[in-house]
């Protein structure tokens, strides 16, 4: 039997997020890393959960090692490289909403290779989560999360890829061509609307859809922002609204949306009752600061489910 619900493999980057406090601008610590993120996410939500990546052997590394201790994510085979760095972004805020500067290069996450994959971990779990920026990290790093597949996939462990498009990591071409390889080995698509549209060539969120279940999983959960979550088989589809609220920081959201629907839908079964539930954590995130910090438990999702009132403005 599984004794891991979801293993979480990617970069862990510390974080510093802008804050006003009595009139001065502060860079307040956290964490974040989006497949990191999706970790602590599912934790919260009660699932059982790892962590595979590389820390440098830092003050940053440490700090991670000790919040997936307090979160009882599993971090057995986490790999610290002495003389390694850990990676660091920067979150401002402007007009137009967050804006991030990273501090990544040659970090101790993107010199993973295949060499180092915890066989044993994936084969221990019920879903391998990995994202684009997992691969995007290094070219030994994007091999380690193909081999990583393989591995899940002769095991019997579903795949969960979030494609988690990043530029400035890597050309168009080669990230079109490495994510959608992936996917095409997944059990479950987590594309965003923005970047399937660049990642596809194509507009509405039916043919995006489409596209996903046409190379091979059996499950596309399409974010699209404000407007919630398109949810399909290769036998039905919804869209499933979003949940409004007096939003603080959507920095985060996404991966709170992605470590809940992994968490719900691996008790319930039902993608659809997922994705709901999902929506909810992912609200309530962004009433906070940074990526990890304002992530909801699994009383706070329950309880704004039964009183929606705990959701200021929703719908």
């Amino acid at each position: 039997m599984k004794r891991l619900d979801v293993l979480c493999m990617g970069e862990p980057l510390m974080e510093f997020a802008e804050v006003e406090r009595n009139g001065e601008r502060l860079m307040l610590p956290g964490f974040g890393g989006d497949t990191m993120n999706v970790a602590v996410a599912a934790a919260r939500q009660g699932a059982r959960v790892a962590v595979f990546t590389a820390l440098g052997d830092d003050k940053f590394g440490r700090d991670f090692l000790a919040l997936w201790d307090r979160e009882g994510v599993d971090r057995s085979e986490v790999i610290v490289r002495p003389g390694g760095q850990t990676g660091v972004y920067f979150i401002t805020y402007g007009p137009n909403g967050h804006d991030f500067a990273y501090a990544r290069a040659g970090s101790a996450a993107s010199q993973v290779v295949p060499a180092e994959i915890p066989a044993e971990l994936i084969s221990a779990a019920r879903v391998l989560h990995v994202s684009g920026i997992s691969q995007a990290i290094g070219n030994g790093a994007a091999e380690a999360v193909t081999t990583a597949i393989s591995i899940a996939r002769t095991a019997g462990t579903l795949v969960s890829y979030d494609t988690n498009l990043r530029l400035q990591l890597w050309p168009l071409d080669r990230a079109r061509a490495v994510i959608h390889a992936a996917i095409a080995k997944a059990d479950i698509a987590r594309p965003g609307l923005d970047d399937a549209r660049l990642l596809t060539g194509l507009t509405t969120p039916d043919e995006i859809a489409d596209f996903y279940l046409a190379l091979g999983p059996g499950l596309v959960a399409l974010t699209l922002g404000g407007e919630g979550c398109l949810v399909a088989t290769p036998d039905e589809r919804r869209l499933v609204p979003a949940i409004r609220v007096e939003a603080v920081d959507a920095s985060g959201a996404g991966d709170t949306f992605g470590g809940a629907f992994l968490a719900e839908y691996l008790r319930v079964g039902d993608p659809f009752a997922a994705a709901r539930y999902a929506n909810v954590a992912a609200a309530l995130q962004t009433r906070g600061h940074g990526a990890v910090a304002p992530m909801p438990t699994r009383l706070d999702v329950e309880a704004a489910l039964a009183w929606p009132g705990v959701l200021r403005n929703a719908s």
